[in-house]
């Protein structure tokens, strides 16, 4: 994968992080540029399956009116089951480059599958910890990557939306 810069911001709650992706989409954000991830299953109602036709998925459970909304605008779709973390929903390109930090058996101390997808891709590990235990406590963490100006221009969106955090992640000019 070339270089590129992520924008990564928390937001606790699944139609906070609903409406920061379909401000993006309104602004005329490229949805193959977003990722989300995140859980929210309670005890009282679990997922019960899903499977992913083309781009499309599908989902059973709570949460699956919101998960299912966004399979439409996001592309690669999945469920992991990550120990400590329990299972979590993943939608976009981060899908992909979790697959490969598998496969290439990336493993990086104190690092869930989830982290060890975002670490191969130059985001700090300080950080990769708090995005993690966001995801332990239920909140959904929204990836926009791309350019300099794409994620700029994210930012710039995001900013209007009620996500808790938000970092720019920049990665170094190579010469």
């Amino acid at each position: 994968m070339n270089k590129t810069n992520f924008i990564v911001a928390i937001y606790s709650s699944h139609p906070d992080a609903e409406a920061a992706i379909k401000e993006l989409q309104r602004s005329g954000f490229e949805m193959k540029k977003l990722s989300i991830i995140g859980r929210d299953y309670h005890t009282d109602e679990h997922v019960v399956g899903y499977y992913n036709v083309g781009d499309r998925m599908q989902v059973w459970g709570k949460t699956g009116a919101f998960w299912g909304g966004l399979w439409g605008l996001l592309f690669g779709s999945a469920l992991f089951w990550v120990p400590g973390l329990g299972p979590l929903m993943v939608a976009g390109p981060l899908v992909t480059w979790i697959v490969s930090a598998l496969e290439g058996a990336v493993v990086v101390g104190g690092l869930s599958a989830i982290g060890a997808g975002l670490y191969s891709l130059g985001i700090p590990k300080d950080s990769i910890l708090r995005y993690e235990t966001a995801l332990k406590t239920g909140k959904f963490v929204l990836i926009a990557h791309g350019s300099l100006d794409d994620t700029n221009r994210a930012k710039a969106i995001l900013n209007h939306t009620t996500q808790e955090t938000m970092e720019h992640h920049l990665q170094p000019f190579l010469l």
